[in-house]
C-alpha cells in the first residue's frame, strides 16, 4: 500500500475556517491522504467558534492574535511560526486558502523550503491593488508560485492564464463556500437549536423586512466607516424595514457604529455571529449590505441580493450574473439602491433569481482529487 499524502492545511481567520472545514473533513475521510491542520488565530473567537461547529481539532495553533498589532509584525510572526511547523511535519503539500496574511505566510514558508502549494480560491483579482488592501496583494503573491491553482470559477482562472500560470495547473472547482453552507443548512434542519439565538430578534421584528449588515475592511476604516455607518441609519427611518448588524470586533469598525447607530430602534447592533447564526441570518434577511467578499458568494447561494459596499471587487462574476451590485461607500447611492430593491419588486426578482456563478457545493471532491494526482 502506497504511503499517504501528507497534506498540512494552513488557516486563520473565521472566512478561511469556514471554507476550509469541508476539504479537511473529506481529507480525514479519505484514506489516501495524511491530513494535518495548523491554525495560525489570526482570528482567535470568531476561528474558534467555526472549528468548534465543524469539529475540527487543530494539531498546531500558533495563537498569534495580538490586539491593534500591525500588518509587519503579523507577517513576521506568521513566517517563523508557521515555518516553525513546516520543518516539524515535512508535509508533501501545504493548502493555503484565500488571500489572508496566514495565506500568504504560509505559501510563503513553503516556498522558502520548496515544500508544493495548493491554493484554494486562486485567481480572484479586483486589478487594484489597494482595494482590497492587503489582500489584492496577499492573493498574488500566493498565485505567482503555487503549483496547484483551485480557481472558483472560469473568470479566475482566466486571471490566472493572463498571469501566465500555467493552465494544467488550473483547476475550476466553484467555491468551497456553497459546499460548507450546504452543510451548515442541513445540520441546522437536523439540529434547530444551533441557530435559536436569534429568536428573539426575529420575534421584535416579526412583520418587517430585515436587511443584514456586515462591515470590517480595511480600506473602509474613517470616512468609509462613517458613510456606511449613515447609510444604515437613514434605511432604518424606513417602518417597513429592521436592521441586524453583527459588529466585527476591530475597534476601527465598533466606535464608528456604536456613535452612530446605538439605541436606534430598528437597528439592532450584535456581537459576531457564529457560522449557524450567520446562514441563518442570510436566510431570513431580504438583502445584505456588505463589504465582505465570502457574503457576496454566500447570500445568492440562498437568493438573497447583495449590495456591496466597496469600489472594487475581485468577485466581478456576483455584479456580471446580476446576484450583487458594487455600491461604494457613498452613502447616498447605498439608500438609494436598497431602497429600489425594497421598493420595486421586479427589480428585487431580478438579482434574487439570478444564477449564483460561485458554485454547486461539489467544489472539495474536485479539490480532493486533484491533490490526489498531484
Amino acid at each position: 500500500m502506497s504511503t499517504p499524502i501528507k497534506i498540512l492545511s494552513v488557516f486563520g481567520t473565521r472566512p478561511e475556517a469556514i471554507k476550509f472545514f469541508p476539504l479537511v473533513h473529506a481529507l480525514n475521510a479519505d484514506s489516501r491522504f495524511d491530513s494535518r491542520v495548523c491554525v495560525s488565530g489570526q482570528h482567535r473567537g470568531m476561528l474558534d467558534q467555526v472549528l468548534q461547529i465543524a469539529g475540527i481539532t487543530p494539531d498546531h495553533d500558533l495563537d498569534l492574535m495580538q490586539p491593534d498589532q500591525t500588518l509587519d509584525s503579523l507577517t513576521a510572526n506568521l513566517l517563523t511560526g508557521i515555518g516553525h511547523v513546516l520543518d516539524q511535519e515535512k508535509p508533501d503539500w501545504v493548502v493555503v486558502q484565500g488571500d489572508t496574511a496566514t495565506a500568504m505566510a504560509g505559501a510563503l514558508a513553503a516556498y522558502y523550503r520548496k515544500i508544493p502549494v495548493a491554493h484554494v480560491e486562486a485567481g480572484l483579482r479586483s486589478g487594484n491593488i489597494h482595494h482590497p488592501w492587503p489582500e489584492e496583494v496577499n492573493r498574488k503573491i500566493v498565485g505567482s508560485f503555487a503549483a496547484l491553482h483551485f480557481a472558483p470559477t472560469e473568470t479566475a482562472a482566466s486571471a490566472l492564464k493572463r498571469e501566465a500560470v500555467d493552465p494544467a495547473a488550473i483547476h475550476v472547482t466553484g467555491n468551497t463556500v456553497i459546499d460548507a453552507l450546504h452543510w451548515i443548512t442541513g445540520e441546522i434542519e437536523q439540529k434547530p437549536e444551533l441557530a435559536a439565538g436569534l429568536a428573539d430578534l426575529e420575534r421584535r421584528f416579526a412583520g418587517k423586512r430585515i436587511i443584514g449588515v456586515t462591515s470590517h475592511r480595511r480600506e473602509n476604516f474613517g470616512g468609509g466607516m462613517e458613510a456606511i455607518a449613515d447609510a444604515v441609519r437613514r434605511l432604518a427611518e424606513r417602518g417597513d424595514v429592521a436592521m441586524i448588524f453583527p459588529v466585527h470586533l476591530n475597534p476601527n469598525v465598533r466606535k464608528v457604529m456604536n456613535a452612530q447607530l446605538d439605541g436606534l430602534d430598528n437597528v439592532a447592533l450584535i456581537e459576531p455571529l457564529d457560522y449557524p447564526h450567520f446562514a441563518r441570518l442570510l436566510d431570513i434577511c431580504t438583502l445584505m449590505l456588505t463589504d465582505s467578499g465570502g457574503v457576496q458568494e454566500e447570500a445568492p447561494a440562498l437568493g438573497k441580493p447583495v449590495l456591496v459596499m466597496r469600489e472594487t471587487t475581485e468577485r466581478p462574476e456576483g455584479v456580471e450574473a446580476g446576484t450583487a451590485q458594487l455600491v461604494g461607500t457613498d452613502a447616498d447611492r447605498i439608500v438609494a439602491e436598497a431602497n429600489r430593491l425594497l421598493d420595486d419588486p421586479d427589480a428585487y426578482a431580478a438579482m434574487s433569481r439570478a444564477h449564483n456563478p460561485f458554485g454547486d457545493g461539489q467544489a472539495v471532491g474536485r479539490i480532493v482529487e486533484a491533490l490526489a494526482k498531484g
